[in-house]
């Protein structure tokens, strides 16, 4: 990144640029050649939050947990180099710092969802390989908030699939604090809850229940099932209610006091500032005042079909691989598992009932993520730039990773023995030979699946070369672009 950022010149961007208030020392501007390029696009808004709050209107964009986190990073682990760096430069590598962290226990957190959901170690843990190069890698290295919501989201769903429900609810809470989208996760707990108890009504069903216990029964899940969607909705309320206080409360304005550049930028961009003069934002007079539905509309102009334009489409093109991914991930699902889909999987399966589940991302627990992958790519794509699709997915839904290592594990040879080099290519030759993967559902192999098939890439099939194609290209171009203000996802 440092090399990139140093070698190629920054882009002349219509990006948030704060002024800076402090001039910098020796060790800032050091640490700016090495770091900067982690502080482009929306990395600036989580930088200038965690150092002067939520100061404009649209920082509200930009939920409060990351950069709270950076702060107290930059203010507590890091404040013996206030000498040395200044506040702004210890939020940046409090920011690398954080998201370094994040990102491996992310790919743990993976791990271990795959290893319970999927039943299969050896995809389980290529899917966590191809998750420490994933696409949307840059946005995981960046002063962005995408690994923290990763990971909180990935430990919620693997705590959930473990029966650790409260523990879930609270990690999804956390990181509903993070993102907006973690709000969808509450699709995870009433799917949870009404599988549960389908699946229970259908034990002994030929005996007759008794109406109490059924209502019984009924009521507990009912009001549990409010309690976790409560506190999966609290943090986003409790935001909105501080923008609404801050920038609707009366006279909060008039004793505000704004460092006169970063006043001058506000007046210059057109960026609201905290009522001022008694004069109030449109969106505190709506019947529901929601500051972050308004930002999206007004500044970053976010809706159904907006951004379908013919200026557009290289924004779509850049979408494209992760849309097909995504929708032939669901298709493939819906093929192996047409009546597990039509009834939604409350219906208990003969495979089930003795205890032999199918494994691998075919398996009927894999519904409820494609379900949530499909969701959010059909709202990504029809209501979204659509170009952020690709870190929106790669950090919200394992199926990315899942349906990738799914489709490695399945059609690639080379990952079918855990031979030497000379028997793997013995058997690649002999194509003849090779029909569906043996038992692929054992132990992972000790050695890294991605070092073998970039290793052998003349060997490996065409599917395999476009799959690490897209992981590889995408991850480097991240690398390249972003980090020089240049258009990316």
């Amino acid at each position: 990144r440092a090399l990139f950022n140093l070698l190629i010149p920054d882009h002349a961007a219509d990006a948030f640029s704060p002024p800076r208030l402090s001039e910098p020392g020796l060790w800032d501007l050091l640490l700016e050649q090495l770091l900067g390029g982690l502080s482009r696009w929306d990395a600036e808004h989580f930088l200038f939050i965690a150092e002067h709050g939520y100061l404009y209107e649209h920082n509200c964009a930009f939920f409060p947990l990351y950069p709270l986190s950076v702060r107290a990073v930059a203010e507590g682990a890091l404040w013996p180099l206030q000498r040395l760096l200044r506040l702004r430069s210890r939020l940046l590598l409090s920011a690398m710092l954080l998201n370094s962290l994040f990102s491996v226990l992310a790919a743990a957190a993976l791990y271990k969802l795959g290893c319970v959901v999927l039943q299969c170690r050896r995809v389980a843990f290529l899917a966590a390989i191809l998750f420490s190069v994933s696409p949307a890698n840059i946005f995981m290295a960046a002063a962005y908030s995408e690994s923290m919501f990763a990971f909180l989201a990935f430990s919620a769903m693997w705590r959930l699939e473990k029966g650790q429900s409260w523990l879930s609810g609270l990690l999804f809470s956390l990181a509903s604090g993070v993102r907006a989208n973690g709000l969808i996760n509450v699709g995870f707990f009433l799917y949870s809850s009404c599988k549960h108890f389908a699946l229970q009504l259908q034990v002994g069903s030929g005996s007759v229940r008794k109406l109490p216990l059924l209502w019984k029964q009924l009521l507990s899940v009912g009001s549990s099932v409010i309690l976790m969607c409560a506190g999966i909705f609290l943090p986003f309320a409790l935001f909105q209610c501080y923008a609404y206080g801050r920038f609707c409360g009366p006279g909060i304005g008039l004793e505000q006091t704004v460092p006169k550049p970063l006043l001058q930028l506000a007046l210059d961009k057109g960026y609201g500032l905290a009522a001022r003069n008694g004069v109030k934002p449109p969106w505190c007079s709506q019947q529901f005042p929601v500051v972050y539905s308004y930002i999206q509309d007004t500044y970053w102009n976010v809706g159904f079909l907006r951004y379908f334009e013919l200026r557009q489409i290289p924004n779509f093109l850049l979408a494209l691989p992760v849309t097909l991914l995504g929708s032939w991930a669901a298709w493939t699902f819906i093929l192996a598992n047409p009546w597990h889909c039509l009834t939604l999987g409350l219906e208990r399966r003969k495979s089930e009932e003795e205890g032999k589940p199918r494994a691998g991302f075919c398996c009927p627990a894999v519904f409820v993520y494609v379900v949530h992958a499909t969701v959010l790519l059909a709202f990504g794509f029809f209501c979204m730039h659509v170009q952020v699709l690709t870190r929106f997915l790669g950090s919200s839904s394992p199926i990315l990773y899942w349906f990738s290592a799914h489709l490695l594990q399945e059609y690639e040879p080379l990952l079918w023995s855990e031979g030497t080099d000379d028997q793997i290519t013995a058997l690649c030759s002999e194509k003849s030979l090779l029909g569906k993967p043996p038992g692929s559902c054992g132990k992972e192999t000790s050695e890294n699946p991605l070092v073998r098939l970039l290793m052998n890439c003349s060997l490996i099939k065409p599917l395999s070369k476009c799959i690490l194609a897209f992981f590889l290209s995408y991850w480097l171009l991240g690398l390249i672009l972003h980090c020089n203000f240049l258009p990316w996802t």
